[in-house]
């Protein structure tokens, strides 16, 4: 199970930074909106002390940025067989066009080539379901036709199904219950299997006794070649090859460029599993990174999530490159010396909790490069290794990434949400006054401490809840989060200066997870995102639990429903219960507790409150889901002594949306040329 959060801020919530944030940005004429189409704001993000850091550390970035956006092709595949042909077919067509671009037909054209650009693929990022064309497919043939012979697709046939035919592959990761997952799903990581099939030959691989088992499934595709189950290994000379080659290639130019011999072993270990492809080197990889605390800059790089598999064992390919923010870590590394306190007084049975919490390392970081399926939609936080071994023997590295919320921050500004969904002014006040360090903080909580608190019985596989696996782990890490949010021990620390700051997030949470997020949902539809069920699940039931106190209600005031939480400390009491049933599902493997909850509270959606948020949003400007342009790094390079020499490197942020992804599938497409 992946363990990197997809944790989308609350953007729709109009978010305040702090007075000295504040006070630094007021007079910044920096441009955060990019683009706005469909459901979708495109946004930049800032890398503020890019100029401060070494040439060396500068060149380092440049190259594990040049590996980054180099794996690009990996996730569009991964995502569907047919989306890499299908985003050369759009992009030909899009240069090609020689007509009225005002025409009706060429602008939804546009809007639907530039959705498959944000969700790196066909299938909607978030809800899965594929994108629906909104231009006919008289006109897409015309354009087709008129294309030059060298790039006339041969595979037209499906690929104007795969447009047009809302039946066929109609989904990219089924989660609908009774259904077989992997038969249903769109998603390229299984070829010719059943769901039953991929469960039975991965349980004969896996053992009960073994206390270091491999992350089995995260690199490989599982197909039948002459009848036989087989794994397709993501390797140098195995499936991905060519893409796996330059990613190596750039980064061992950034190993000769780490900042100390210790990451340079990173990186070395890292090459070595790209060319094996062995899962113990995927490991002795994760070890080695979990322990590099000392470097400023740092990365990911690999298949490392698996919300894009519908069992939640191939790790999708992704990439972010970061340094730290020396200044604002002070807050984690607050958070993460006191790890073994905040275990030893989780509520939760002693039998769940870590006697020793060891080498939990928590840092507020720059991002410098967003790749793969952290591009353009991106996590806000992140907490790895994945391997629950891994963590208890030597600990877990987790970041929050403050430049990207605080652009969600930037660009929602005066956005009208809080006037027409927060209840009354008390709350709104408070949610302006502490919600952006309280998201923060719930942001730090979830992933330096919850994903890596507790522990599972012996025996326990980790795989045991199988396809709500993602969704449980989200649902434990953010009651962690919220539990520990309205702890005193968060003021004694310094964190907080008003005990009773933690009730704008209280607030924002209860509002998101019965209401608001459903914007992103069509109406008629169920709930699938494990995030979007992880927060659905944790406020209905909180609802219901709290019911016969009236903890939560749910009131209507001049035709509108709002939220009106009555009583704080019995939410935060709720929420110790809610965890202490989701770490004994966790730990003692319970699948069918698990599965009820999430059935129960995280799938199904209340129609007339459905179409009430969907009404009172429509008079709002503001789109569902935002992400993000990469900034651009450029090698200054003078000659001296007749030789040339790197003297800087350049960021730039003018690139708009469109002419990014063109450049990007110019340049770095090693799968499709």
């Amino acid at each position: 199970m992946s363990i990197i959060s997809k944790i989308l801020p609350s953007a729709v919530i109009a978010l305040t930074l702090s007075s000295n944030a504040m006070a630094t940005n007021q007079n910044d004429n920096f441009n955060y909106v990019v683009d706005r189409f469909a459901d979708i704001e495109v946004l930049r993000y800032k890398v503020p002390g890019f100029e401060q850091l070494s040439l060396q550390q500068k060149q380092l970035i440049y190259h594990l940025t040049e590996a980054a956006i180099t794996g690009r092709d990996i996730i569009w595949d991964q995502n569907c067989k047919y989306n890499l042909e299908l985003r050369s077919l759009l992009e030909n067509i899009y240069l090609n066009y020689k007509g009225d671009r005002d025409n009706d037909d060429f602008k939804a054209f546009e809007t639907y080539l530039k959705q498959v650009w944000f969700a790196n693929g066909v299938h909607h990022h978030y809800s899965m379901d594929k994108f629906r064309p909104a231009f006919s497919q008289k006109f897409f043939k015309k354009q087709v036709e008129a294309l030059p012979e060298a790039q006339q697709p041969q595979n037209i046939e499906v690929l104007t199904q795969l447009i047009f035919d809302p039946e066929f592959m109609p989904k990219r990761v089924n989660q609908a219950e009774g259904e077989d997952l992997i038969v249903t799903s769109a998603c390229n990581l299984y070829d010719g299997v059943t769901q039953a099939e991929v469960e039975e030959y991965y349980a004969k691989l896996k053992s009960p006794n073994d206390t270091t088992p491999i992350s089995y499934g995260l690199n490989t595709r599982l197909t039948k070649i002459d009848g036989v189950v087989t794994e397709q290994t993501y390797e140098l000379g195995g499936l991905y090859s060519d893409a796996i080659q330059r990613i190596i290639n750039h980064l061992f130019q950034a190993s000769h460029l780490a900042e100390n011999e210790h990451q340079k072993k990173v990186i070395m270990s890292l090459i070595e599993y790209y060319k094996s492809g062995n899962l113990r080197t995927f490991d002795e990889y994760s070890i080695l990174w979990v322990n590099d605390t000392q470097s400023q800059v740092d990365f990911i790089n690999g298949f490392i999530e698996s919300y894009g598999d519908p069992l939640g064992m191939t790790g999708a390919w992704e990439s972010i490159v970061n340094f730290k923010n020396i200044e604002a870590s002070q807050r984690t590394e607050i958070i993460s010396d006191n790890a073994q306190w905040f275990e030893d007084n989780s509520p939760i049975d002693p039998r769940f909790r870590k006697a020793e919490v060891k080498g939990v390392s928590a840092k507020v970081i720059t991002a410098a490069i967003l790749a793969g399926d952290a591009y353009p939609a991106t996590p806000i936080g992140i907490n790895l290794p994945n391997a629950n071994w891994i963590r208890a023997q030597h600990g877990s590295k987790s970041v929050t990434i403050e430049n990207i919320t605080q652009a969600y921050d930037e660009a929602s500004h005066g956005n009208g949400f809080n006037e027409e969904f927060v209840i009354d002014d008390y709350t709104r006040d408070l949610m302006n006054r502490y919600l952006f360090i309280t998201d923060n903080l719930h942001t730090d909580l979830h992933e330096c401490l919850g994903h890596g608190s507790g522990q599972l019985l012996p025996g326990v596989d980790p795989d045991a809840l199988k396809a709500h696996g993602s969704t449980l782990e989200e649902t434990r890490a953010d009651l962690f989060a919220l539990y520990y949010l309205a702890d005193p021990k968060l003021v004694e620390l310094g964190l907080l200066d008003n005990p009773d700051a933690y009730k704008a997030e209280y607030y924002k949470y209860i509002l998101n997870g019965m209401m608001t997020q459903l914007m992103r949902i069509e109406p008629g539809k169920d709930v699938e995102e494990a995030h979007m069920r992880n927060r659905k699940l944790i406020a209905e039931w909180a609802y219901e639990m709290g019911k016969a106190e009236n903890v939560i209600e749910l009131v209507e005031i001049n035709g509108k429903h709002f939220i009106k939480i009555n009583d704080y400390d019995k939410l935060r009491d709720i929420f110790a219960q809610q965890l202490f049933e989701i770490q004994r599902i966790k730990s003692e493997g319970d699948y069918e507790a698990g599965r009820e909850l999430v059935e129960k509270y995280a799938v199904k959606v209340d129609p007339a409150i459905h179409n009430e948020v969907l009404e009172r949003y429509s008079h709002l400007n503001i789109a569902p889901y935002k992400g993000f342009v990469n900034p651009t790094y450029t090698l200054v390079i003078e000659e001296k002594d007749d030789e040339a020499v790197v003297v800087d490197v350049k960021i730039t942020h003018g690139e708009d949306f469109i002419n990014q992804m063109l450049r990007y599938s110019r340049d770095y497409s090693p799968l499709t040329k």
